[in-house]
């Protein structure tokens, strides 16, 4: 994921389709720990395998604490659960727009030769 940055403005360019892949934040960070080993990452975070495992289960008395997905992000460098915070809530708006343009200009085209023969050109 490229970062580029000049005085004004920061340009992220994200891997698309992580909140289509993912249903929530804590199904994207249970993938990771899974897939870095839910032992290893316990000890990063400093807790039983066991209660990290429940933390990122569906068990809504208990919860992933903000501390700990801080010490997530640190400890194993990844980053795929803030790219999906920023997909989901600071989604490009100007490329929505240039995508969306995009498809009305080729639906204009696909149009321009019935308006042609209808002589509306």
């Amino acid at each position: 994921m490229p970062i580029k940055a000049d005085k004004n403005q920061l340009t992220l360019d994200l891997e698309t389709g992580l909140v289509e892949r993912y249903g929530s934040l804590r199904e994207c960070i249970a993938t990771g720990v899974y897939q870095r080993g839910l032992k290893r990452v316990a000890i990063d975070l400093d807790t039983a395998p066991s209660n990290l495992s429940v933390q990122l289960s569906e068990d809504a008395s208990r919860h992933f604490p903000v501390d700990s997905f801080e010490r997530y992000l640190e400890s194993t460098g990844d980053m795929t659960p803030l790219y999906y915070l920023i997909e989901k809530f600071l989604s490009d708006k100007r490329a929505r727009q240039d995508a969306t343009m995009e498809e009305a200009m080729k639906l204009l085209a696909q149009l321009a030769p019935a308006m042609k023969k209808m002589g509306l050109t």
